[in-house]
């Protein structure tokens, strides 16, 4: 009996041992992308560049790309990518680019921008013709593809097929609340907003997700059964019920087959473009390029174009001073991350700024401290984590201080204070010139403005007589961005507050005399700072305490002597780490 059981478990094993071996080797999927072109020269570099760098064996792709009625040069750029000699790594190319004369306008069209019913029929035709030859190709998957679509993870397209869901798409954001697809559908098969759209859309619940409609960037399963069923064109669909529009006959294709479709948002896989309004024009789409590309540098790294790319990108716009004496960009030395983002967002905005070194926490010295004479305000604890000053927010605090004394030096009128973890609020430079200009008209109401802050659960604040954008500051903290004039530099340098330092983000709130801790408050008898707010405001932060992807440069440093009531000595620190005193090096 033994015998034959142990026959039977050793057959078996031999059995599975070729399907192992299989399994572990089969090659991935083949993918056909789809990707239609339409004056698109402006998102082609980027868009192209990052298809390029998709993970994915390019010999398991056959790339499709269809493009015709373009008044730009979305042609050129294209003939220009598809001559490159890596294009050969790729299973097959098909292109189908046609030329046009000037007006290059399709069939009912006044305009390339927005939509007819011919345009429709055309569309639903272009797609169901790229779909049928992916069948045609016997493809595993199809992948339709806006080239406007920014997919900013390389692993975009192998977590969409791990998935092993029958249509999916990556959630793709925009500048608004925008994105790439509809949570619910109303009665009439138009866009209808679902209870959890909105938790999808900001990643707030994390994976897959049943939706009413993906576009844009669909990948739909070929090999199985049910997707000879979908279609982009309602003749397609036996006594189809809705209007004729290739996004919504796909969706319907599949609700009324039972096939579901899914977003996934387990990575922040990219950003779509705002779809521009019928009275619109292609500058305003170039518009709308300018403040997506500085939006996907929120999460990821800026977009480095392919070299043979370059020549073709928008021109950058010439770089001012939107108006001020100066623009301060505060950087620590040991972050080019940093720095390199903000050039990047700098560039594309047109702002001429002067950067300023940062003072580092980690390398603050005990003669560093004393020779500025810098003592922690007796009786300060941090309202939020009870302790004493780091080494970080001293260095904080004296990064500005240099600027604010630099202000007063150079006798500068206005000047912006820029720290380098911000993001720029859509279409920031006119909403900034609209700012600055009620700003000018009122300067007998502020001495500091703010551009970008925390603003307090509690907080108390009301606009400006007269003012639809100006707020009076209540208890506030963060120092993002602000426009500070020289009497308000004065206003702040001439209190001495390197004796008596706090956080810069608590001292400014100090001397506008909106702090709630009224024993600070009472260390410091001049409070006449007037401060007010951009609202909404213009800039915020890159990443928000605990989300992924935060760190805090002013928190990973030590703390300072905690001595209440007296001098600090000089030349010591206290380690989070011992309850013995070490000297001050800055390190962790």
């Amino acid at each position: 009996m033994y015998t034959s059981t142990m026959n039977l478990i050793i057959l078996t094993l031999l059995f599975l041992i070729p399907v192992w071996c299989e399994d572990s080797n089969k090659k991935e999927p083949t993918v056909f992308i789809s990707i239609l072109v339409r004056n698109k020269a402006h998102t082609l570099p980027y868009f192209l560049t990052l298809l390029e760098k998709l993970q994915y064996p390019k010999n398991r792709i056959i790339l499709y790309i269809r493009s015709h009625h373009n008044s730009d040069n979305s042609l050129e750029i294209l003939n220009d990518w598809l001559n490159k000699t890596t294009l050969q790594e790729y299973h097959k190319v098909i292109k189908d680019l046609e030329k046009c004369s000037e007006p290059c306008l399709m069939p009912g069209e006044h305009s390339p921008i927005g939509w007819t019913p011919e345009k429709f029929h055309h569309i639903m035709n272009e797609r169901q013709k790229a779909l049928d030859l992916a069948r045609f190709h016997w493809s595993d998957y199809f992948w339709n593809l806006d080239s406007d679509v920014f997919l900013l993870e390389p692993t975009v397209l192998q977590d969409l097929i791990s998935n092993n869901l029958a249509v999916v798409a990556p959630l793709l954001t925009s500048l608004g609340q925008y994105s790439n697809f509809w949570g619910a559908m109303n009665d009439d098969y138009y866009y209808a907003r679902s209870a959890d759209y909105s938790s999808i859309r900001e990643r707030k619940v994390v994976g897959c997700h049943e939706v009413a409609m993906v576009h844009s960037s669909q990948l739909i399963d070929l090999r199985l059964q049910e997707s000879d069923l979908i279609s982009f064109h309602p003749s397609h669909i036996e006594d189809y019920p809705g209007p004729e529009d290739d996004l919504i006959v796909f969706a319907l294709s599949c609700t009324l087959n039972n096939i579901p479709m899914y977003v996934c948002n387990q990575q922040d896989y990219g950003m779509i473009m705002l779809p521009l309004e019928d009275h619109q024009n292609l500058e305003d789409d170039m518009e709308i390029l300018r403040y997506t590309l500085l939006e996907t540098t929120s999460r990821h790294t800026p977009i480095k174009i392919d070299e043979s790319l370059i020549k073709y990108i928008p021109e950058l716009p010439v770089k001012t001073k939107l108006d001020l004496d100066e623009i301060y960009l505060i950087n620590l030395g040991r972050r080019p991350d940093r720095r390199e983002r903000m050039s990047y967002n700098l560039d594309l905005l047109g702002i001429d700024a002067k950067y300023i070194p940062a003072v580092d926490g980690r390398k603050m010295t005990p003669e560093y401290i004393e020779e500025n004479n810098i003592k922690m305000l007796p009786g300060f604890s941090e309202p939020y984590h009870d302790r004493p000053l780091k080494l970080g927010e001293i260095g904080c605090f004296m990064s500005h201080y240099q600027i604010w004394e630099d202000v007063l030096n150079s006798n500068y009128d206005l000047v912006l204070v820029l720290e380098d973890d911000i993001r720029f609020e859509p279409y920031f430079i006119e909403k900034f010139q609209q700012f600055l200009e009620e700003l000018r008209d009122r300067r007998d109401e502020w001495d500091l403005a703010f551009v970008g802050r925390k603003i307090l659960h509690n907080a108390e604040e009301w606009y400006l007589e007269d003012s639809k954008t100006l707020v009076k500051v209540d208890y506030t903290h963060w120092t993002l961005g602000y426009i500070i004039s020289q009497e308000g530099a004065r206003k702040l340098i001439e209190p001495k507050p390197l004796e008596k330092m706090v956080p810069v983000d608590e001292y400014i709130p100090i001397m506008y005399d909106r702090h709630p801790n009224t024993t600070w408050l009472n260390q410091f008898p001049i409070r006449n700072l007037k401060a007010v707010s951009a609202s909404p405001r213009l800039v915020y932060p890159t990443h928000y305490t605990g989300e992924q992807g935060y760190i805090s440069d002013t928190e990973d440093t030590n703390i300072i002597r905690p001595v209440l009531h007296q001098q600090i000595p000089s030349g010591h620190c206290l380690s989070q780490n011992s309850p013995n005193d070490l000297e001050c090096s800055g390190g962790n």
